[in-house]
């Protein structure tokens, strides 16, 4: 495992840094919720570039866009915000009114280049970046939408929080969803992340399982993670099908192998990491230490 510092040298100020995305072109994408930032981090040198959002700016989420962009949801504006992979230059467009705390969490592309996202206050959304149009919709069971994937197939799910539950967007003109109930009641469905064959693999907060459910044939499975009371934040899916998760009361990043069903356990080396969404490239899983200020990177064999 290897540490990089989040902050600028001889910065004071606290990150924040959590999700983190490759940004294709072997340097890494990370929010900084605490101070509002977007940051470029370059693991060859260690060095980062620091790129201001707002005035009030609060980063949850960050991804790659098809324009090799960064797309992030950024809650302390209500906004989904871009930053230009050149020059680094920031485009916000805000929520309608009627959704003005939308508590937005997590982003992906559909196939056709449409950003869908959700807030965990209770909406879903989607934008056009060629057109600029923002729609937005309460989700079907209100409070609790939080992490976002698409399948190789092009569909795109999400789950709730709060309301634990899986859903798809059934129909991606209308925005027609469609409620999946997870094998374990109140399990409190955090993140979801597809696999290369389309399964969902889903890290449950509070039960403290990682799930995985086919829509092939509907069928559930789930295992508890390693530990006395585990509780699964994020999960991720590697190039190889493995699943990479992360356990806040277990202070590690989790590695489950679907093919024998073991968990391989890497524990931070300062207490309260509170790895948040990883992601990563062939050969290394990356993810952002909320709680100390770091980002980590775990090289495995492929």
């Amino acid at each position: 495992m290897t540490w990089f510092d989040a902050r600028q040298p001889g910065a004071t100020e606290r990150v924040g840094s959590r999700d983190i995305t490759a940004a294709g072109d072997g340097t890494f994408w990370f929010c900084g919720q605490r101070n509002g930032t977007l940051n470029r981090l370059n693991p060859r040198e260690g060095s980062i570039q620091e790129v201001k959002l707002g005035a009030g700016a609060r980063p949850h989420g960050v991804i790659t866009g098809p324009d090799g962009a960064a797309w992030v949801t950024e809650g302390g504006q209500n906004a989904i915000a871009r930053v230009d992979p050149k020059d680094h230059r920031v485009q916000i467009w805000k929520l309608p009114e009627r959704f003005a705390n939308g508590n937005l969490n997590t982003a992906v592309f559909d196939p056709q280049g449409t950003l869908w996202f959700t807030g965990q206050n209770g909406i879903y959304g989607r934008f056009r970046p060629a057109s600029e149009q923002m729609e937005v919709w309460e989700a079907p069971r209100g409070r609790g939408p939080y992490g976002i994937t698409r399948t190789p197939q092009g569909g795109i799910w999400y789950v709730s929080l709060a309301g634990n539950h899986l859903a798809q967007i059934e129909d991606l003109e209308t925005a027609r969803v469609r409620i999946i109930e997870p094998a374990t009641p109140n399990q409190g469905a955090r993140r979801v992340w597809s696999d290369s064959q389309g399964r969902l693999w889903i890290s449950e907060w509070n039960s403290g399982n990682v799930s995985v459910h086919d829509p092939r044939d509907g069928s559930w499975k789930a295992w508890r993670l390693p530990g006395e009371r585990p509780r699964a934040y994020s999960v991720w899916v590697d190039p190889t099908d493995k699943v990479w998760l992360t356990d806040f009361p277990g202070n590690a990043i989790v590695r489950f192998d679907p093919a024998d069903e073991s968990f391989l356990s890497f524990p931070s080396n300062r207490p309260g990491a509170n790895v948040r969404q990883m992601d990563g490239v062939a050969g290394e899983a990356w993810g952002g230490e909320s709680g100390t200020d770091r980002i980590v990177r775990i090289e495995y064999g492929l």
